[in-house]
Protein backbone atom coordinates (compact mmCIF):
# COMPACT_ATOMS: atom_id res chain seq x y z
CA UNK A 1 0.00 0.00 0.00
CA UNK A 2 1.47 3.25 -0.78
CA UNK A 3 1.94 5.43 1.94
CA UNK A 4 -0.32 8.41 1.03
CA UNK A 5 -3.12 5.68 1.05
CA UNK A 6 -1.55 4.03 4.55
CA UNK A 7 -2.01 7.30 6.47
CA UNK A 8 -5.59 8.17 4.80
CA UNK A 9 -6.43 5.20 6.59
CA UNK A 10 -4.43 5.26 9.60
CA UNK A 11 -5.91 8.56 10.17
CA UNK A 12 -9.13 7.93 9.28
CA UNK A 13 -8.84 4.91 12.48
CA UNK A 14 -7.09 7.43 14.43
CA UNK A 15 -10.00 10.30 14.50
CA UNK A 16 -12.50 7.22 14.79
CA UNK A 17 -11.51 6.01 18.26
CA UNK A 18 -9.63 9.81 19.17
CA UNK A 19 -12.61 10.85 21.92
CA UNK A 20 -12.04 8.40 23.71
CA UNK A 21 -8.40 7.63 23.53
CA UNK A 22 -6.05 10.76 24.25
CA UNK A 23 -2.89 9.50 22.46
CA UNK A 24 -5.01 8.79 19.10
CA UNK A 25 -6.39 12.38 19.26
CA UNK A 26 -2.77 13.58 20.00
CA UNK A 27 -1.77 11.52 16.97
CA UNK A 28 -4.12 12.21 14.57
CA UNK A 29 -4.09 16.15 15.31
CA UNK A 30 -0.51 15.19 14.82
CA UNK A 31 -0.85 14.01 11.22
CA UNK A 32 -3.28 16.90 10.81
CA UNK A 33 -0.29 19.52 11.25
CA UNK A 34 1.93 17.63 9.32
CA UNK A 35 -0.66 18.32 6.42
CA UNK A 36 -1.09 21.95 6.75
CA UNK A 37 2.76 22.88 6.35
CA UNK A 38 3.46 24.72 3.24
CA UNK A 39 6.67 25.96 4.27
CA UNK A 40 9.06 25.14 7.33
CA UNK A 41 12.79 26.42 8.31
CA UNK A 42 14.05 24.84 11.33
CA UNK A 43 17.27 23.45 12.88
CA UNK A 44 17.47 19.91 13.63
CA UNK A 45 20.34 17.89 15.73
CA UNK A 46 20.11 14.25 14.51
CA UNK A 47 21.45 11.12 16.05
CA UNK A 48 21.89 7.98 13.68
CA UNK A 49 23.47 4.49 14.82
CA UNK A 50 25.43 3.00 12.07
CA UNK A 51 28.04 -0.01 12.38
CA UNK A 52 27.60 -0.17 15.82
CA UNK A 53 28.77 3.51 16.01
CA UNK A 54 26.48 6.71 17.05
CA UNK A 55 26.72 9.82 14.39
CA UNK A 56 25.27 13.16 14.97
CA UNK A 57 24.98 15.93 12.95
CA UNK A 58 23.26 19.76 13.69
CA UNK A 59 21.76 21.13 10.74
CA UNK A 60 19.66 24.79 9.33
CA UNK A 61 16.92 23.91 6.74
CA UNK A 62 14.52 25.58 4.72
CA UNK A 63 11.46 23.05 3.10
CA UNK A 64 9.01 24.15 0.39
CA UNK A 65 6.39 21.56 0.22
CA UNK A 66 4.97 22.04 -3.33
CA UNK A 67 6.90 22.21 -5.47
CA UNK A 68 9.60 20.63 -3.36
CA UNK A 69 12.41 22.42 -2.85
CA UNK A 70 15.07 21.75 0.09
CA UNK A 71 18.02 23.60 1.65
CA UNK A 72 19.92 22.41 4.31
CA UNK A 73 23.57 22.80 5.94
CA UNK A 74 25.85 21.64 8.34
CA UNK A 75 27.86 24.88 9.99
CA UNK A 76 30.13 22.57 11.71
CA UNK A 77 31.21 20.51 8.88
CA UNK A 78 30.46 23.43 5.98
CA UNK A 79 28.22 21.11 4.09
CA UNK A 80 25.37 22.61 1.82
CA UNK A 81 22.72 20.79 -0.40
CA UNK A 82 20.30 22.48 -2.33
CA UNK A 83 17.52 20.53 -4.27
CA UNK A 84 14.83 21.76 -6.58
CA UNK A 85 12.21 19.37 -7.93
CA UNK A 86 12.26 19.72 -11.92
CA UNK A 87 15.82 21.92 -12.30
CA UNK A 88 19.06 20.34 -12.14
CA UNK A 89 18.33 17.24 -14.26
CA UNK A 90 16.97 16.32 -10.52
CA UNK A 91 20.16 16.34 -9.24
CA UNK A 92 21.35 17.88 -6.25
CA UNK A 93 23.69 20.92 -5.41
CA UNK A 94 26.38 19.81 -2.99
CA UNK A 95 29.11 21.85 -1.95
CA UNK A 96 31.42 19.41 0.07
CA UNK A 97 33.39 19.74 2.97
CA UNK A 98 36.52 18.01 1.47
CA UNK A 99 39.17 18.77 -1.38
CA UNK A 100 38.10 20.02 -3.83
CA UNK A 101 35.58 22.37 -1.92
CA UNK A 102 33.68 23.04 -5.35
CA UNK A 103 30.30 22.67 -5.82
CA UNK A 104 28.60 19.00 -7.65
CA UNK A 105 25.42 17.60 -8.44
CA UNK A 106 24.63 14.67 -7.08
CA UNK A 107 21.53 12.09 -7.30
CA UNK A 108 19.28 12.47 -4.00
CA UNK A 109 18.82 8.91 -3.53
CA UNK A 110 22.24 7.47 -4.96
CA UNK A 111 25.18 5.89 -3.02
CA UNK A 112 27.30 8.73 -2.64
CA UNK A 113 24.56 10.98 -0.75
CA UNK A 114 23.20 8.01 0.81
CA UNK A 115 26.61 6.13 2.52
CA UNK A 116 25.97 5.66 6.06
CA UNK A 117 22.63 7.84 5.93
CA UNK A 118 19.37 6.44 7.52
CA UNK A 119 17.57 8.70 4.96
CA UNK A 120 17.70 10.74 1.89
CA UNK A 121 17.50 14.34 2.05
CA UNK A 122 13.61 13.57 0.76
CA UNK A 123 12.80 12.67 4.02
CA UNK A 124 14.05 15.54 5.64
CA UNK A 125 11.44 17.21 7.84
CA UNK A 126 8.12 16.28 9.20
CA UNK A 127 6.86 14.48 6.44
CA UNK A 128 8.83 11.99 7.16
CA UNK A 129 8.11 11.81 10.83
CA UNK A 130 4.20 11.00 9.67
CA UNK A 131 4.92 8.75 8.00
CA UNK A 132 7.31 6.94 10.55
CA UNK A 133 4.73 6.84 13.10
CA UNK A 134 2.00 5.77 10.34
CA UNK A 135 4.33 3.21 9.35
CA UNK A 136 5.03 2.31 12.77
CA UNK A 137 0.96 1.74 13.43
CA UNK A 138 0.19 0.10 9.95
CA UNK A 139 0.62 -3.38 11.54
CA UNK A 140 -0.93 -3.13 14.86
CA UNK A 141 -3.93 -5.28 14.74
CA UNK A 142 -5.17 -2.60 18.10
CA UNK A 143 -3.86 0.69 17.73
CA UNK A 144 -5.04 1.50 21.21
CA UNK A 145 -2.77 -1.32 22.87
CA UNK A 146 0.03 -0.13 21.83
CA UNK A 147 0.05 3.34 22.29
CA UNK A 148 0.34 5.29 25.54
CA UNK A 149 0.57 8.96 26.81
CA UNK A 150 2.61 10.26 29.55
CA UNK A 151 2.35 13.56 30.09
CA UNK A 152 3.70 16.75 29.09
CA UNK A 153 7.90 17.68 29.08
CA UNK A 154 10.04 20.59 28.29
CA UNK A 155 11.87 19.53 25.25
CA UNK A 156 13.89 22.14 23.47
CA UNK A 157 11.83 25.06 25.28
CA UNK A 158 8.89 23.36 23.57
CA UNK A 159 5.83 21.97 26.53
CA UNK A 160 5.00 18.82 24.57
CA UNK A 161 3.02 15.79 24.86
CA UNK A 162 5.00 12.62 25.44
CA UNK A 163 3.23 9.70 23.54
CA UNK A 164 5.30 6.74 23.34
CA UNK A 165 4.21 3.50 20.60
CA UNK A 166 5.54 0.14 21.64
CA UNK A 167 5.45 -3.23 19.82
CA UNK A 168 4.77 -5.89 22.11
CA UNK A 169 6.09 -8.76 19.35
CA UNK A 170 8.95 -6.99 17.80
CA UNK A 171 10.93 -9.79 16.22
CA UNK A 172 12.60 -10.59 12.69
CA UNK A 173 11.98 -13.10 10.00
CA UNK A 174 13.89 -14.80 6.81
CA UNK A 175 12.61 -12.90 3.61
CA UNK A 176 13.69 -14.85 0.51
CA UNK A 177 15.13 -11.83 -2.31
CA UNK A 178 13.31 -12.26 -5.16
CA UNK A 179 14.19 -11.21 -9.31
CA UNK A 180 15.22 -7.03 -8.91
CA UNK A 181 14.90 -5.84 -5.73
CA UNK A 182 16.85 -3.88 -3.61
CA UNK A 183 16.99 -3.23 0.43
CA UNK A 184 14.96 -0.12 -0.59
CA UNK A 185 12.29 -1.75 -2.16
CA UNK A 186 11.91 -4.79 0.26
CA UNK A 187 11.50 -1.92 2.74
CA UNK A 188 8.90 -0.38 1.12
CA UNK A 189 6.61 -3.23 0.24
CA UNK A 190 6.94 -4.96 3.35
CA UNK A 191 6.82 -1.65 5.22
CA UNK A 192 9.81 -1.03 7.39
CA UNK A 193 12.88 0.95 8.24
CA UNK A 194 14.99 0.41 5.72
CA UNK A 195 18.43 1.33 7.49
CA UNK A 196 17.06 -0.99 10.19
CA UNK A 197 16.93 -3.42 7.28
CA UNK A 198 20.39 -2.46 5.83
CA UNK A 199 21.65 -2.73 9.82
CA UNK A 200 20.75 -6.16 10.43
CA UNK A 201 21.82 -8.07 7.75
CA UNK A 202 25.15 -5.56 7.41
CA UNK A 203 24.08 -4.10 3.90
CA UNK A 204 24.87 -0.20 5.11
CA UNK A 205 25.67 0.76 1.88
CA UNK A 206 24.17 -1.56 -0.79
CA UNK A 207 21.82 0.38 -3.20
CA UNK A 208 22.05 -2.32 -5.96
CA UNK A 209 19.70 -5.32 -7.32
CA UNK A 210 20.65 -7.96 -4.62
CA UNK A 211 21.12 -11.68 -5.29
CA UNK A 212 18.17 -13.52 -6.56
CA UNK A 213 17.47 -16.29 -3.85
CA UNK A 214 19.35 -14.47 -0.85
CA UNK A 215 17.94 -14.63 2.49
CA UNK A 216 17.58 -11.19 4.51
CA UNK A 217 16.68 -11.15 8.46
CA UNK A 218 13.30 -8.87 8.11
CA UNK A 219 11.92 -6.81 11.12
CA UNK A 220 8.51 -7.40 11.42
CA UNK A 221 7.08 -4.07 12.77
CA UNK A 222 8.72 -0.70 11.76
CA UNK A 223 10.66 -0.19 14.86
CA UNK A 224 10.70 -2.38 18.46
CA UNK A 225 9.49 1.54 20.35
CA UNK A 226 8.96 5.12 19.16
CA UNK A 227 8.81 8.13 21.49
CA UNK A 228 7.61 11.76 20.34
CA UNK A 229 7.02 14.80 22.11
CA UNK A 230 4.05 16.42 20.30
CA UNK A 231 4.80 20.63 20.75
CA UNK A 232 1.40 21.64 22.02
CA UNK A 233 0.67 25.05 19.89
CA UNK A 234 2.03 23.66 16.62
CA UNK A 235 0.59 19.83 16.98
CA UNK A 236 4.17 19.24 15.18
CA UNK A 237 6.50 16.00 16.36
CA UNK A 238 9.83 18.53 17.88
CA UNK A 239 11.26 15.22 19.00
CA UNK A 240 11.42 11.31 17.92
CA UNK A 241 13.37 8.76 18.85
CA UNK A 242 13.02 5.29 16.96
CA UNK A 243 14.43 2.08 18.87
CA UNK A 244 14.95 -1.17 17.20
CA UNK A 245 16.25 -4.55 20.00
CA UNK A 246 19.31 -2.98 21.11
CA UNK A 247 17.84 0.32 22.07
CA UNK A 248 17.99 3.93 20.29
CA UNK A 249 18.24 3.49 16.45
CA UNK A 250 18.08 6.96 15.60
CA UNK A 251 16.82 10.71 17.34
CA UNK A 252 15.48 13.80 15.59
CA UNK A 253 15.54 16.66 17.96
CA UNK A 254 14.30 20.23 16.13
CA UNK A 255 13.98 23.66 17.23
CA UNK A 256 13.73 27.13 16.32
CA UNK A 257 10.77 26.47 13.89
CA UNK A 258 9.11 29.36 11.52
CA UNK A 259 6.13 27.22 9.78
CA UNK A 260 4.49 28.41 6.51
CA UNK A 261 6.40 31.44 6.17
CA UNK A 262 6.91 32.08 2.23
CA UNK A 263 10.59 32.48 0.96
CA UNK A 264 11.91 34.65 -1.25
CA UNK A 265 11.55 34.18 -4.74
CA UNK A 266 15.12 33.37 -5.24
CA UNK A 267 15.83 31.70 -1.64
CA UNK A 268 16.39 28.56 -3.72
CA UNK A 269 18.96 29.57 -6.16
CA UNK A 270 22.14 28.11 -5.63
CA UNK A 271 23.44 32.23 -6.08
CA UNK A 272 21.08 33.38 -3.49
CA UNK A 273 22.57 35.46 -0.54
CA UNK A 274 24.57 33.85 1.88
CA UNK A 275 24.81 30.48 0.13
CA UNK A 276 28.63 29.27 -0.67
CA UNK A 277 27.81 26.74 -3.83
Amino acid sequence: MKIKGLIFLLLFSVKSFAQQVKPLKLVAEMFDSIKSLKTVRFKVKSLERANGIYHSSFTDNKINSNPLKIYFRNPEKKLEVLYVAGSNKNKAYVKPHVFPYVTISLDPVGNIMRKNQHYTIFELGFDFLGRAVAMALSKEKDITKCLSYHGMHVINGYNCHMVVYESKNFNYFEYTVLKKETISSIAAKLVVNDFMLRTRNNLYNDYGYLPIGSKLMVPNFYAKKVVIYIEEKSMLPVNISIFDEVGIFENYSYSELILNKPFEENEFDKNYKGYGF
